[in-house]
């Protein structure tokens, strides 16, 4: 029996982007960066362990947005549209700087990610979901959902029908995209707060996870700390976030990722050359971005840059992947004095630190999980369920009200730069629960506009009408919950972009309840709004009641 474990939980999200109504759209890129540079690597790298008989356990979250970006047809066509376009802006790269040999061999190596990218894409019918539901079945990934939209719950329990919804939601479509019922959620933000477990209960969910201070501020105080997980009252499992392994990877200071040898994310391209070299790259005229060709190293704290090293990024990556192994060992043996059963270390990260922020991520989380593999009885990796069903038997306690952003609670998401949009989203939270519930009870149908003729044994359109307009107006109170949108917002980064999603989601959502209650509709715009707004297709707009009904 191992004297203790470790558990890597990645969670990928990425908001909702999406515009089929722009040839090109300059948000857009946030999807095809993360497919280049973290999954698609996250993939090679996971082939690299199976094809070395290497054994491995790791947990992935999902989210529903990001699985629905994924498995969108548009996005996969622009994706590869993306990716031409890289090939041949590195083959513009590798002419330009045929007369400097360093940076002509990363120009080269770029052009052979690119490459190798399109084709780990093509391979799988341009589905990623595939392949990780294939290590899903072989049980070394436990894949895990969010909340629908990665709504922020805290924010949101004012109005708790739009807690339910947002959980539920997401359950359906992970049940529609994997096939089977997530055992675990992540909290969006890890935003916690007493009795949330209870809907997650409710919703067959049997862990969840929160930051260091949920755990050693429960009541009452936990034994073990964070190295244990505590049953909530509702007998869900909370498992607590390890500091020590956090700052490790996260800290920008003093993590991994800050050292000198690794590539530096900022210097790009995309700001440094000419614009009318990059025209025809850019997906905004005049409008700088990032490319994802970048020569330099960080070097240190100054602009002063120098050229990159792939060679001595894997071999840090490997020095450092050596250490945390070392550093987790350690922590075990001393919790093996104090613990009556092996402890657990959690580590869990956003998944696009690894290669979109930390280019040499993906390699870090490999040598680690190789080195773990190879540690023997000290130190073995393991899922939330597989530590929950070994010891059964932990400490029930409540959860402290937390989060993982500034401060450890809710000022990121709620704060004096985004107070003005939570009042609105709580009252289309409400406003959709009495919609649903009254259209639940009176089944009224909506007239088509203009009135088609129906004939004999031909279905009600009037209530297949109204269907689609309520789970219209359900995608689009889901999509302004995002908490992607006061985070940009906090941050000043694309607030403007950020502020009119919210707007237009909004704005659109009251558009179709009017046309709702009015009992009439224009075909021609919902179908509009159903095409650019085409998340979640089998969503089911019951859970916007009080109570969840059907198959639910």
């Amino acid at each position: 029996m191992p004297k203790g474990y470790l558990q890597f939980v990645l969670h990928a999200h990425l908001p909702y982007v999406r515009h089929p109504e722009y040839e090109r759209f300059l948000e857009e890129r946030w999807f095809f960066e993360g497919v280049t540079d973290t999954y698609i690597p996250l993939i090679k790298f996971l082939d690299q362990l199976r094809d070395e008989g290497t054994p491995f356990k790791l947990t992935l979250s999902i989210s529903p947005t990001l699985a629905n970006m994924m498995e969108d047809r548009l996005l996969q066509e622009r994706y590869l549209q993306h990716l031409d376009l890289s090939l041949r802006l590195t083959q513009r790269e590798i002419d330009r700087t045929r007369h400097w040999p360093e940076m002509n061999a990363l120009a080269c190596m770029y052009h052979r990610l690119f490459q190798e990218a399109r084709d780990v894409f093509t391979r799988c019918g341009n589905r990623l979901l595939s392949v990780f539901r294939q290590y899903a079945d072989s049980g070394n990934l436990e894949i895990i959902t969010c909340a629908a939209t990665h709504g922020f719950l805290p924010g949101l329990a004012p109005e708790p029908t739009a807690v339910r919804a947002q959980i539920f939601s997401a359950i359906r479509e992970h049940e529609r995209l994997f096939g089977g019922r997530p055992k675990g959620m992540w909290l969006p933000e890890c935003g916690y707060y007493p009795g949330l477990d209870a809907l997650l209960a409710e919703a067959g969910i049997r862990y969840f996870f929160v930051d260091s201070h949920g755990i050693e501020h429960a009541d009452p105080r936990p034994l073990s700390g964070v190295y244990a997980p505590l049953y909530c009252p509702s007998g869900v499992a909370a498992f607590g976030r390890c500091p020590a392994t956090s700052r490790l990877v996260w800290s920008h200071k003093i993590g991994y990722p800050a050292d000198p040898s690794y590539r530096e994310y900022h210097r790009d391209i995309g700001y440094d050359l000419e614009q009318g070299y990059l025209h025809e790259f850019q997906y905004a005229p005049g409008v700088r971005s990032h490319t994802g060709i970048k020569y330099h190293r960080i070097t240190g704290p100054t602009n002063d840059k120098q050229l990159y090293n792939p060679d001595r990024g894997r071999e840090t990556a490997q020095r450092h992947a050596s250490d945390f192994v070392h550093r987790c060992r350690d922590q075990i043996a001393r919790l093996g004095s104090r613990m009556p059963f092996p402890g657990v270390i959690v580590s869990p990260y956003d998944a696009e630190l690894f290669g979109h922020w930390w280019f040499e991520g993906p390699q870090w989380l490999y040598f680690v999980l190789r080195q773990v593999a190879a540690s023997g009885d000290e130190l073995a990796l393991c899922t939330p369920s597989e530590y929950l069903g070994q010891y059964p038997v932990q400490q029930k306690a409540t959860p402290a009200a937390s989060t993982w952003g500034h401060n450890g609670y809710n000022e990121h998401w709620i704060n004096n730069k985004t107070s003005a949009q939570w009042r609105p989203l709580h009252e289309a939270a409400v406003r959709m629960k009495q919609t649903v519930e009254k259209a639940l009870g009176a089944a009224s149908p909506l007239t088509p506009n203009p009135s088609p003729s129906r004939g004999r044994g031909e279905p009600d359109a009037g209530a297949a009408l109204r269907d689609r307009v309520l789970r219209q107006a359900g995608r689009e109170l889901l999509l302004a919950q995002a908490s992607d949108w006061p985070f940009i917002i906090t941050d000043g980064t694309t607030e403007q972009y950020a502020r009119r999603r919210v707007e237009d989601h909004i704005n659109r959502f009251h558009y179709l309840l009017n046309e709702h209650d009015a009992k009439q509709i224009d075909e021609q715009k919902l179908g509009a709004l159903e095409y650019m707004d085409a998340i979640f297709p089998e969503l089911d707009y019951k859970v916007f009641a009080e109570r969840v009904t059907g198959d639910e």
